[in-house]
């Protein structure tokens, strides 16, 4: 076996950033959605709505995404115990994304200038994406069963010049349009709701979208759904499932993965006079000569395979040619191997 010890020159680093399909299939819009019966009327029902591509029962039926509601009161939710009121499953949906967004436990949520008190969680499955959402690929579109009324949604990373980092990572503002780009002729410029603040916030390095519930729940004309959000103390109101209902109603959802692929690319520079002899022991003799004489002079080496070592000699990657390479005095070999991670 022949070693030789790469120069500074020879590895080369380098950062792609490549964008995917979220959905199931490589799949850019779902349009169909589906519940699990089981998962629905088991107690974790009273937390998220699990949301499928297509039905459950299908052997190529994935999660695609949760659906869950948050009240800072507790509301729309029943007591876990009746003497301690407020301390329900969507006051506990609120407190942990107060944690994971806000860092603690006092802050309240601010969707533009207006402070909600309740919000939906779409929280996309981590083995949907790699890294993290590409902001600006994001449309979310509804439509209020009867009324009509169609919503769509996008985040304002295309027309801010200044990016908002939480304890999630970045944080950008939903607002009325699609693709990043501002929907035309709505009431407000900045395509926020009348009086309520903007639709949500989009968090892409975490994979989560809040939809402020006060936007939302908003009357027709204030540019909301009116999805009937019931905020009763100790009410099982399945608001989830409210959300649910305008999405499966000719509803759609998009959005892509963004992966910052990391290379390490390695130049194995083999000159005329390196890795001509083959280090096989069959070529050598008991008293270690050649076996053949041809070798001496003009030997030749096929090269297959390129192992890297560290300075222990431990083999920690090895590289395969797809076709053995001849080496000879009168050639030199370039081979160049890319390691992604």
């Amino acid at each position: 076996m022949s070693y030789k010890r790469f120069d500074e020159q020879d590895i080369v680093v380098s950062a792609e950033s490549v964008t995917t399909p979220v959905w199931s299939g490589n799949t850019t819009t779902l349009s169909t959605f589906f519940t699990s019966s089981t998962q629905v009327g088991g107690t974790s029902a009273d937390y998220y709505y699990d949301i499928y591509q297509t039905a459950s029962t299908g052997t190529s039926a994935r999660v695609q995404f949760s659906v869950a509601y948050g009240d800072k009161h507790g509301s729309g939710s029943l007591y876990y115990n009746t003497s301690v009121a407020g301390k329900t499953p969507s006051s506990t949906i609120y407190g942990q994304y107060r944690n994971l967004v806000l860092g603690d436990e006092e802050s309240d949520f601010t969707f533009g200038t207006d402070t909600s008190e309740h919000f939906y969680v779409i929280a996309i499955d981590r083995a949907r994406y790699k890294e993290k959402l590409l902001p600006g690929s994001f449309t979310l579109e509804m439509k209020q069963s009867g009324s009509g009324e169609h919503l769509s949604l996008t985040d304002n990373s295309n027309i801010i010049s200044t990016t908002t980092f939480t304890d999630a990572g970045r944080v950008y503002d939903l607002i009325t349009g699609s693709l990043g780009s501002l929907s035309a002729g709505k009431k407000n410029d900045n395509g926020y709701t009348d009086g309520s603040g903007s639709y949500g916030k989009l968090l892409p390095d975490i994979g989560v979208i809040l939809l402020n519930g006060k936007a939302l729940d908003a009357s027709v004309t204030a540019g909301g759904l009116n999805l009937g959000i019931n905020r009763a103390a100790n009410t099982a109101s399945l608001n989830n499932r409210k959300l649910y209902n305008v999405l499966d109603f000719s509803g759609s959802f998009r959005i892509q993965s963004e992966e910052t692929i990391t290379s390490n690319f390695v130049f194995v520079r083999a000159r005329n006079s390196e890795f001509n002899y083959s280090t096989n022991p069959s070529l050598i003799t008991g008293s270690g000569e050649l076996r053949h004489n041809v070798m001496i002079n003009t030997p030749q080496a096929f090269v297959t395979s390129v192992g890297l070592y560290n300075d222990n000699n431990d083999l920690l990657a090895v590289a395969k040619l797809s076709r053995p390479l001849m080496k000879d005095f009168t050639k030199e070999s370039l081979v160049r191997i890319k390691l992604d991670y």
